[in-house]
């Protein structure tokens, strides 16, 4: 991850530079040069305070963006809701879904971006071990395409009030992850 991934991941989680051993690396998943439809995280330790995933994705989609998505435990309901707010340097967007089939999870560049180009997210996945709420996600995500990418805040519910044991991030538009994408799985510590 670059050290600029992880000054965003720090101020998103609220310390701009977080105390050693403040986050424990648990599992890092690289796309191999087949793709991927989607990155799972399991057998997830339940020692921790929040969780993090920081990703630097891209998709073989013929489009300039895709959306990443986000499902715990395997839950394929419409148990999940998301909101964001989308700016590019001269137009905002905003919306969200109340019952949906996944949270958005950030962007992923894709194949009309530029070659190389890859999107980048932080997802706080915050209190995932407290069974008396439902599991709420934070993302700062954003692309990069030489002026004309964008930057946008997403937040979302899982209504479930089960522990988080296992992160699907999947693909928005079902084609596969580029070659080099990386997902990294952080806990944080915490009180």
């Amino acid at each position: 991850m670059s050290p600029i991934l992880g000054i965003y991941a720090s101020q998103i989680s609220g310390h701009l530079f977080a105390p050693s051993g403040a986050y424990d690396s648990i599992a890092t998943i690289t796309v191999g040069a087949g793709g991927a439809s989607s990155v799972t995280f399991t057998s997830i330790p339940q020692t921790y305070k929040h969780l993090q995933v920081r990703f630097i994705g891209r998709t073989v989609a013929s489009d300039t963006a895709e959306n990443a998505w986000i499902r715990f435990n395997g839950d394929t309901g419409s148990n999940y809701s998301f909101h964001y707010i989308d700016g590019d340097g001269s137009t905002t967007a905003s919306g969200g879904s109340g019952s949906y089939i996944y949270a958005l999870a950030g962007r992923l560049a894709a194949a009309n971006s530029g070659t190389n180009v890859f999107g980048t997210s932080v997802v706080d996945i915050l209190d995932y071990t407290n069974t008396n709420k439902n599991t709420t996600i934070r993302t700062l995500c954003g692309i990069d395409r030489n002026g004309s990418g964008n930057l946008r805040l997403d937040s979302g519910a899982w209504f479930n009030t089960s522990a988080v044991t296992s992160i699907n991030i999947l693909n928005g538009n079902g084609q596969n992850y580029a070659q080099y994408s990386t997902f990294a799985l952080y806990g944080i510590k915490g009180d």
